[in-house]
């Protein structure tokens, strides 16, 4: 396997169309290094996503694309080299225990691990869902501070109607507080993000191609044309980019990616790749569709340190490897909704909810219940406690003052904020599902979901930093919690890599793997 200290040869930059029924009989494990040189690597890789892509969603026809320069960039030039870089990549939904269990394949991130440190786990912040813990890893706060809660922003329609989230929101409606983004900016740096949550429209990310829906029109003009022009993205693909398998999206990203990273290397970087989650939750961690998804992205950050290797900027390069959480599966789920229309706190007509004093918004292991009549909100919080406190599969209800605890807002400080919080148990999650008369369900197959209180280790996340700045061999943690951080010292560690300041932290700096020179 090539690693971060070996030179590469180019990648080419083709596309590829290819029925994935052909592909069927391929088989992905044995791709399994990077090591195979070009140009036969760039067309494994390509096959491989095929292949994979054709075990998730057979008989699609799909496009792969390769990762080469061919057009030079139009767009800001790369920094000057010898100017520290980090590169922060989420593999959203790659739960902390993956990286020390060998069967599952990770020899990208086990690699890069040997060259660095790994943490043996990373606390991730409530909920444990997947924009509040992007956020959290770019600002250095939990929830009760940047603000973000779902993967939206909660919208309330009105008195005894039920509340909604909305995702196609700019990242200034989101965070309610500065990011690395914004420091950098500040300081001068080059910055980009891929696929990152919460940055829509937001000015400090010069290449940006946000995580939301319809992100090619809120994205950066000048590397939609740079993309374009390389063959990265075809009209085809903007087309019909969301009836593409998760694979094909994972794999345009890293294209994207490592596009800029070998143009105009940007001296702060995200990277959200989110194919896993995606799988997880449809089979479950730990089974054929879950590992082969993990397989597959492991390939798409040997792509990407691959880019970075041949930026002529590696050595100035701190790579950071992360996740927003972890991953239980659940073999059953939990209709709160359906319990609060037996009880006359929802009404509906047909799938709508037509009303609703009392209406859960599920975010996985925990649901968010909203009391939405105020006249009737101290009578209605008792009743939903009563309802469900003997309740199968539920493990806790949260109050208001029990929210501090978990870094989450009071509600009457935050207006997305729900009014108590149900918890589920191992081997239960929630459905938002209102109709019939059903209030658990079996799932006929091995489901999966996030979303638990973050006390809960199964929730940690993978952790992994190497390159400039970084002990090799040094270990995470203090002395009574060793190997264990949080994700709220990752933003601040790295304003501290960048020399900027963070004026607001909940996090602390990783003084403990860092070189003495940092």
């Amino acid at each position: 396997m090539v690693n971060l200290q070996e030179g590469l040869l180019p990648g080419l930059s083709q596309t590829f169309r290819v029925k994935l029924k052909t592909m069927q009989r391929l088989n992905h494990r044995s791709f399994g290094s990077r090591g195979i040189g070009f140009p036969l690597r760039g067309v494994f890789w390509s096959l491989l996503a095929l292949s994979l892509a054709s075990q998730l969603l057979p008989g699609q026809v799909t496009q792969v694309l390769a990762d080469g320069p061919v057009v030079q960039a139009k767009t800001a030039p790369a920094p000057a080299k010898g100017q520290p870089s980090v590169v922060l990549i989420t593999l959203d939904g790659l739960p902390a225990t993956f990286l020390r269990d060998p069967a599952v394949s990770l020899p990208n991130l086990r690699r890069l691990a040997q060259q660095g440190v790994a943490a043996e786990g990373m606390v991730v912040a409530n909920p444990s869902v997947t924009w509040p813990n992007h956020t959290t890893l770019i600002t250095g706060v939990y929830p009760a501070t940047h603000g973000v809660l779902f993967n939206g922003v909660l919208q309330r329609p009105g008195l005894g109607l039920p509340p909604k989230t909305e995702a196609k929101k700019d990242g200034r409606e989101l965070v309610a507080v500065p990011t690395l983004f914004d420091f950098a900016r500040q300081a001068g740096l080059a910055t980009a993000g891929i696929n990152w949550p919460c940055t829509r429209n937001i000015e400090s990310v010069d290449d940006n191609m946000p995580d939301v829906p319809e992100f090619f029109k809120s994205s950066t003009p000048a590397l939609i044309s740079d993309l374009k022009q390389n063959q990265i993205l075809t009209e085809e693909l903007i087309k019909n980019f969301y009836k593409y398998s998760g694979t094909v999206r994972d794999d345009m990203w890293t294209a994207a990616a490592t596009y800029i990273i070998r143009h105009r290397m940007p001296q702060f970087m995200t990277i959200h790749l989110l194919n896993v989650d995606g799988v997880h939750h449809k089979y479950g961690p730990r089974t054929p569709g879950g590992d082969a998804a993990v397989a597959y992205i492991d390939t798409c950050l040997g792509r990407i340190l691959d880019a970075i290797e041949s930026s002529g900027n590696a050595g100035n390069t701190t790579i950071i490897v992360t996740a927003d959480h972890g991953f239980i599966s659940i073999p059953q789920s939990i209709r709160p909704n359906v319990k609060l229309k037996q009880a006359g706190l929802l009404t509906t007509s047909g799938n709508r909810v037509d009303s609703a004093r009392a209406y859960a918004i599920p975010e996985g292991g925990i649901a968010m219940v909203f009391l939405t009549v105020p006249e009737s909100k101290a009578s209605d919080r008792q009743k939903v406690v009563e309802l469900f406190k003997d309740s199968e599969g539920i493990l806790s209800i949260l109050q208001p003052a029990e929210f501090a605890a978990y870094g989450l807002p009071d509600p009457a400080d935050h207006p997305g904020m729900a009014d108590l919080i149900l918890v589920a148990k191992d081997g239960y999650g929630f459905s938002a599902v209102a109709t019939g008369d059903e209030t658990i369900v079996e799932s006929d197959t091995t489901l999966g979901t996030h979303g638990f209180l973050s006390t809960n280790p199964k929730m940690n996340a993978i952790l992994v930093m190497a390159g400039r700045g970084i002990r090799t061999g040094a270990s995470f943690g203090t002395e009574n919690n060793p190997g264990i951080v949080r994700n709220v010292d990752v933003a601040p560690t790295i304003a501290h890599l960048l020399k900027l300041k963070l004026p607001q932290t909940d996090g602390r700096v990783l003084t403990e793997v860092l070189t003495p020179q940092e």
